[in-house]
């Protein structure tokens, strides 16, 4: 059974939750979210951007970093991981690309703030790079790269992350799963790639550890260090399968170094001696198609392009072909109109913060 209800009383939601299957309003999420940040001292201005970067994340039906991940934000606030009131500082300019300093701000913040300085030098130099030090995680990766295609720019993104996932061949995880996102205008209905360097994120595999079922696919190892679909074992043991194997390996180290390079940050090694993932480096790249002479074939190629894959025949009759990115407009209009669903137990969770 599942409700959509506006917002009343703090209580009155709290006591509506047990035993039921629930939507939330995407304005009642929101709110919510904005009650919480306000408690813990943030600003008017960054609490309207931070709550709506969590809703919307939600909305768009990335669960795992959207509502799932708020009561975690708030903890590490509490713990001053995440100092509320910072905000990141210019530390040097090389060309395109500046160096800034998060000063251990809340991620999602200071990505997006990153996202945009990137997107405004690309608008005066057709590419704009940012680095970004000492920042904290960034929620949900693709909202930064949304913004990029919907200011008409490639985005290209990624972050390094603690040690969570083991180099091809060990068993120690000395690695990040660090995320990378891809991401090219196309309408309303962007392309976009949001992945992680393992086969799925921590939170994904939080997801289905909580629903109690198994990953399609394997996704780790166990402590007998065999392949599982079981969530659960690959958490304790800490052994996601990287993507592609060695090639994902690879590809994590590569990323880690370079931000690190970049930003003067740390390196997942250097993050891995801290108690908690925090000060990690990222890089934000904009590239203005506006800028390029051909701007309307390259439009054309992406609609050829696409097309052609949505036309190809899929493996299982009934279903069709997608590029990544989507579904995400269905997702969003079907959860303004029905509500967003969330996990019981994290809501009162939240309503009770």
């Amino acid at each position: 059974m599942c409700y959509v209800f506006a917002y009343l009383h703090r209580r009155d939601l709290v006591d509506r939750i047990e035993g039921v299957m629930m939507r939330i309003a995407y304005e009642v999420m929101k709110k919510e979210f904005e009650r919480v940040l306000k408690k813990h001292g943030m600003g008017e201005a960054e609490t309207v951007r931070c709550a709506s970067l969590f809703a919307q994340t939600s909305l768009d039906g990335v669960y795992s970093h959207g509502l799932n991940r708020f009561p975690v934000f708030i903890d590490y606030i509490e713990r001053g991981v995440v100092k509320v009131g910072a905000k990141s500082s210019l530390e040097g300019c090389f060309g395109c690309l500046e160096r800034w300093n998060g000063n251990e701000g809340p991620g999602n913040l200071n990505a997006y703030a990153a996202m945009e300085r990137a997107i405004a030098l690309a608008k005066d130099t057709t590419i704009g790079c940012v680095a970004l030090s000492n920042t904290n995680h960034w929620m949900r990766a693709g909202s930064y790269g949304l913004l990029a295609a919907q200011s008409d720019c490639i985005g290209i993104l990624w972050t390094n992350t603690m040690p969570n996932m083991p180099p091809w061949g060990g068993k120690e995880p000395l690695l990040g799963n660090n995320p990378l996102v891809l991401a090219i205008p196309h309408g309303d209905s962007p392309v976009l790639v949001d992945i992680a360097m393992s086969m799925f994120s921590y939170g994904k595999m939080m997801n289905y550890r909580r629903e109690g079922k198994e990953l399609p696919f394997d996704g780790g190892f166990d402590e007998e260090g065999n392949c599982t679909r079981d969530p659960a074992a690959i958490l304790k043991t800490l052994r996601p399968l990287p993507i592609g194997y060695w090639k994902g390996s690879g590809l994590s180290l590569a990323l880690d170094l370079i931000a690190a390079t970049l930003s003067g940050g740390l390196t997942t090694h250097e993050v891995g001696k801290i108690s908690v993932e925090a000060t990690v480096s990222q890089v934000f790249l904009a590239i203005n198609l506006a800028s390029l002479p051909d701007r309307k074939a390259i439009e054309a190629k992406i609609e050829e392009t696409l097309r052609a894959l949505k036309e190809s025949e899929p493996v299982e009759g009934g279903s069709a072909v997608h590029f990544p990115g989507e579904g995400t407009k269905k997702t969003r209009e079907e959860n303004l109109k029905e509500g967003i669903p969330v996990d019981e137990d994290i809501w009162k969770k939240v309503c009770q913060l």
